[in-house]
């Protein structure tokens, strides 16, 4: 391909701060590339390549959907076959195998800018353009990573007749070594957040790296730990996701959102802020310090443009609701606290507090944008008027039973105009991942380690529970390994985490038995093997309140937790090849050194 032409989708950051996603004509080779200007155009496309809400929301691969927490679909249930295409394969890699005039993929567009900057008579000048070019082919390697495990490694733009085109795959410890290599490159030469000048609010900084990189260092660092990796490799890989969560930690450029005016809400709130009134305290996004990166919208520049409210979280399930802990700090099985199933409301009595604020009880109300709104946010009469259903019943749009309200926007807004962001990294990942990799890399944890990381995220919105120490499980005959991925797990639902984490831990099927969720005292082993429940039916409230559900198959077993549950999906054949995705089969004939993943 010449350099006549380069498609360079651009954008440009409005005076509030949002990106605004306006894309530029084509531009000349011979009259770009000659400012830092041009550079930062050019890198404003990168950020479109960032998750967003329909990534979790649908059925897509990092989505909660596809783990034990879902509906029915192919994959949550181990029966997707490989593809001829892939999109995903063809955004990240290339299209089809060639490189037709306009087909740019993102890590030649990427690479493409990073050709340039190397020419480019002043480094300095563009040096933060090009850390987030490798921030973000990071960024786009990872993913790969996680869904296809090794991939051909691209550091170049690529021509149609570039021998790289049928290059084998990279062995992934050699993509992961290279992320990470990127990334290192990217840190210091991005600013610090509070650095950051107002208009490039919402840029790459070097927090955002630091956060990746242990999230990626804590992937691959605990997919080697339960697999056939060593010692060797997968303890400096958790060395490296300590030290790079404790850098964004000892930083202080961030906090957990917790404003004493809106008291335990915070958690609900901050996954719905707009700059127009979206919660009780008329507090805005920029109040808002736990955002390490946003995919950033606004009602008025740059709408979401998807029916985040209505949409809602993808499904809750019996086995996620019954891992909140009561608010002793036990969990279900084990607290003297919980009340049992026998009301529509009663499991949710005396639990932590993220469940209802994450989660919708019966007998609440609750506001859900074009069609129910908070008229005057007081709770009163007129208020409470306006709500939805009044009270609520969770049946009314689930199949479970179970209804979710995180992303639910409670102001007026119509349809797919809502503006929160989206939480691509976030702090409370950060000091999770942190208390993770401490005990993965040690087999134990010291409580001042998890008073640094975990138990703020605990106590964020359960000021009175217990924290979690050793003493604590010691007592109580708990795991710790368990405890740490229950709050990791709870903390991060429908975000994105739920399906990748059962992954890396190797407990969706077939995994070592570690005392973590493969050794589930309610379920047992071989998660994503188990039925798929509801709501506890059979000798409960819901059987008068829901009789619709007489001819739904019930749960049988001897465990009080489980039994009389609602089956949603009995059938599930999750194998060990459903780790990693197949690679498209169209690629594999057009390049016969790509080999495919096993058993595909």
């Amino acid at each position: 391909m010449t350099a006549a032409a380069v498609l360079i989708a651009a954008t440009q950051y409005s005076c509030n701060k949002t990106l605004n996603l306006k894309p530029l004509d084509q531009l000349s080779d011979a009259s770009y590339w000659q400012t830092p200007n041009d550079f930062m155009l050019a890198a404003n496309q990168f950020y479109t390549y960032q998750r967003t809400f329909t990534d979790v929301q649908q059925d897509n691969p990092h989505s909660d959907a596809r783990s034990d927490f879902g509906g029915i679909n192919a994959f949550s249930r181990g029966v997707n076959t490989a593809s001829a295409t892939d999109g995903i394969w063809n955004n990240n890699y290339i299209n089809n195998g060639s490189l037709p005039t306009g087909a740019w993929s993102r890590i030649r567009v990427i690479n493409y800018l990073l050709a340039k900057a190397a020419a480019y008579p002043n480094p300095a000048d563009i040096k933060k353009y090009v850390a987030e070019a490798k921030f973000f082919r990071a960024y786009i390697y990872f993913d790969l990573l996680q869904l296809y495990g090794a991939v051909p490694l691209i550091t170049k733009p690529l021509e149609t007749t570039s021998p790289e085109l049928m290059i084998p795959r990279t062995s992934r410890d050699s993509i992961v070594d290279f992320i990470v290599s990127d990334l290192n490159q990217a840190i210091p030469d991005l600013p610090l957040e509070s650095a950051n000048a107002s208009v490039d609010k919402g840029r790459v900084t070097k927090g955002s790296a630091q956060a990746f990189l242990s999230r990626v260092a804590l992937y691959e660092g605990t997919w080697q730990k339960f697999r056939s990796g060593t010692a060797t490799r997968y303890n400096a890989l958790l060395d490296l996701a300590i030290s790079s969560s404790n850098a964004v930690i000892i930083s202080n450029e961030y906090a957990l959102f917790a404003p004493a005016v809106l008291g335990d809400s915070a958690q609900k709130y901050m996954f719905i802020l707009e700059n127009q009134k979206s919660n009780p305290a008329g507090i805005q996004k920029s109040a808002n310090k736990e955002y390490i990166q946003a995919n950033r919208y606004d009602q008025a520049t740059r709408q979401i443009r998807f029916n985040v409210s209505h949409t809602g979280f993808p499904g809750f399930t019996r086995r996620g609701a019954n891992l909140y802990l009561c608010n002793d700090g036990l969990p279900i099985e084990k607290s003297p606290l919980f009340q049992g199933y026998s009301t529509m409301a009663s499991e949710f009595a005396n639990r932590d507090n993220r469940m209802r604020y994450t989660m919708k009880k019966a007998g609440g109300y609750y506001w859900s944008g074009n069609n129910n709104w908070h008229i005057n946010w007081d709770w009163s009469a007129p208020d409470l008027a306006n709500a939805d259903a009044s009270p609520f019943k969770p049946y009314a749009n689930s199949t479970s039973g179970y209804g979710g309200q995180k992303f639910v926007s409670e102001r007026q807004v119509p349809d797919n105009e809502e503006g929160e962001d989206y939480p691509v990294i976030r702090y409370a990942e950060i000091l999770l991942n942190y208390a993770e990799a401490v005990f993965e890399r040690n087999g134990t944890i010291t409580d001042a380690d998890l008073d640094k990381s975990l138990n703020l995220v605990r106590n964020r919105v359960n000021k009175t529970m217990p924290k979690l120490s050793n003493a604590f499980v010691s007592t109580n005959g708990l795991d710790m390994r368990r405890e740490i991925r229950r709050e990791r797990t709870i903390e991060l639902v429908g975000e994105g985490f739920r399906t990748d984490d059962l992954k890396r831990w190797h407990n969706a099927v077939g995994g070592p038995n570690l005392g973590g969720d493969d050794e589930d005292p309610l379920i047992g082993s071989n998660v994503m093997l188990q039925a798929v429940l509801g709501i506890k039916w059979a000798g409960t409230e819901f059987q008068t309140a829901w009789p619709s559900q007489s001819a739904t198959s019930k749960y049988s077993s001897s465990n009080t937790f489980l039994d009389g549950a609602l089956i949603i999906d009995g059938a599930r054949s999750f194998s060990e090849k459903n780790y990693l995705l197949p690679i498209p089969t169209t690629q594999v004939q057009l390049n016969s050194n790509l080999s495919q993943n096993p058993n595909w």
